[in-house]
């Protein structure tokens, strides 16, 4: 653009000082008719002499005309050309040019009257008025030529080296003078170069919207990484609260069987105390309070379990939303919050989804779920070279479920983990918890779908999620 309005100001200004060149010139010509139409009216009387004639003042008047000539009645001129030229203008009633030779860098022109015909001899660059002149001649790269009938004289030379070379851009001029007498044709030529274009605003201008759209992009990468960063710490707190409801939820198993134990042997103890004598009275009173304790840590338990479980409702009802959605889309935005991790192993997870599948879930639990199996991947491939790791997602319909597998090419499962690899506690990582997965299992079913893991045959293990898919989809 800028080089554009840079050329395009070369070009106006080149046209503005051509035309000017062009109507200071045609002055000139115009001039010169009118100074020998004046001649034929102020012809002196016949006989006086010479010396009394008015074209006699004529050089001094306008140094660019050489000298006049005259031809009396009946007299005949000394050149044929002169001869010529009188016949033309008589016929064409206006003056006419001699045959000109421009290389001389002068030319005659001659009118018909009577009694007296009369021929000026002009001085080409002499007639230039260089005071009005637009263009400082010896420094301007314009050349200007006048021309005729395949003769040129030049009036300014212009840069010679710029026109001879190609390329760039070329600016020309050409128009015929404002005089019929003289028809010389103005030809104005300049070209522009490569070197004359304003490369430094046009650098400037490109290093500023370089700089521009480089903050851009760097604030493109933050905006992204800042939401990727948001929606992991998203994904994180829901997966530590269902981790610790899962947690929970093993606790209060396992603290349930004791405690029916403790409930059990103390309902004996009371029954076994109460066959013995009276005297026995405080021992059945502190049985009778080990029940009460017992059955209150029962409740405070199972309370526990069922708030863990089911959050935010009293009752224990379930507020998982369960909305249509995407998986596919759900499948690529858990990839690209893992962009970077799958960057910093070298991996390249393709999703592949031949038509899209709309399935009735949680948002949040599948996010979470599709995450954990992604996450599960990449670190199981860490035990294989970068060249052999890769990571597939598919997705397709099969009847009224919608199924994702996530296939990785690690090391696969060992044959005696496969079993119980959804078990809480169980991991075959060093320092897992081993509730990833279980919980994993325990959303899915909750969305009343399923989660299964098995080896590929060409290695690695593939994960597969199965949900419903939603109203109208099936």
């Amino acid at each position: 653009m800028i080089a554009r309005q840079s050329i395009d100001e070369q070009r106006a200004l080149f046209e503005t000082d051509a035309r000017i060149v062009h109507r200071l010139l045609s002055q000139q010509v115009v001039q010169h008719d009118a100074i020998l139409d004046t001649l034929a009216l102020l012809q002196p009387a016949p006989g006086a002499p010479v010396s009394a004639a008015p074209e006699q003042r004529l050089p001094s008047l306008y140094p660019h005309i050489l000298s006049v000539q005259r031809r009396e009645h009946g007299a005949a001129w000394a050149d044929p050309d002169l001869a010529s030229a009188e016949q033309r203008s008589a016929q064409d009633r206006r003056p006419a040019l001699v045959r000109p030779d421009l290389a001389s860098g002068r030319y005659r022109l001659v009118l018909a009257a009577l009694p007296t015909a009369y021929a000026l001899t002009i001085d080409l660059r002499g007639m230039v008025p260089w005071s009005e002149w637009p263009m400082k001649p010896e420094a301007s790269p314009v050349r200007v030529v006048l021309e005729h009938e395949g003769q040129r004289v030049e009036l300014q030379s212009g840069d010679a080296a710029a026109l001879a070379r190609s390329g760039g851009w070329r600016f020309e001029f050409h128009k015929h003078l404002a005089a019929a007498s003289q028809p010389f044709g103005v030809v104005a030529e300049q070209r522009l170069g490569w070197s004359q274009l304003p490369w430094g605003l046009m650098l400037a201008w490109t290093a500023l919207v370089a700089t521009a759209l480089t903050l851009g992009a760097q604030w493109q990468r933050q905006r992204t990484a800042r939401r990727r960063a948001e929606e992991l710490l998203r994904l994180g707190q829901v997966a530590r609260l269902n981790t610790l409801g899962e947690l929970a939820a093993g606790m209060a198993h396992e603290l349930n069987q004791p405690l029916t134990a403790v409930l059990a042997n103390t309902q004996a103890a009371q029954r076994l105390l109460a066959e013995n004598p009276p005297e026995l009275d405080t021992a059945r009173q502190a049985m009778a309070q080990a029940v009460d304790q017992s059955r209150r840590a029962a409740e405070v338990v199972g309370r526990l379990r069922r708030t863990v479980e089911r959050p935010g409702t009293p009752d224990g009802a379930t507020t998982a939303a369960v909305l249509s959605l995407d998986l596919a889309e759900a499948a690529r935005r858990a990839v690209h919050l893992l962009e970077p991790e799958c960057r910093r192993r070298g991996v390249v997870a393709q999703v592949q989804a031949d038509a899209a599948v709309t399935v009735a879930g949680d948002p949040v639990a599948v996010d979470q779920i599709v995450h954990n199996l992604l996450m599960n991947a990449l670190q199981a491939m860490d035990a294989v070279p970068v060249a052999q790791r890769a990571l597939q997602l598919t997705l397709r319909r099969d009847g009224g479920v919608g199924e994702l597998a996530v296939a990785d090419r690690g090391p696969g499962i060992a044959p005696g983990a496969l079993p119980r690899l959804f078990e809480p506690f169980f991991s075959t990582r060093d320092g897992g918890l081993g509730l990833g997965l279980s919980l994993c299992e325990t959303l899915a079913q909750g969305m009343g779908g399923s989660l299964a893991a098995a080896n590929q045959p060409g290695g690695g293990a593939v994960f597969t999620l199965r949900l419903p898919l939603s109203r109208g989809t099936a």
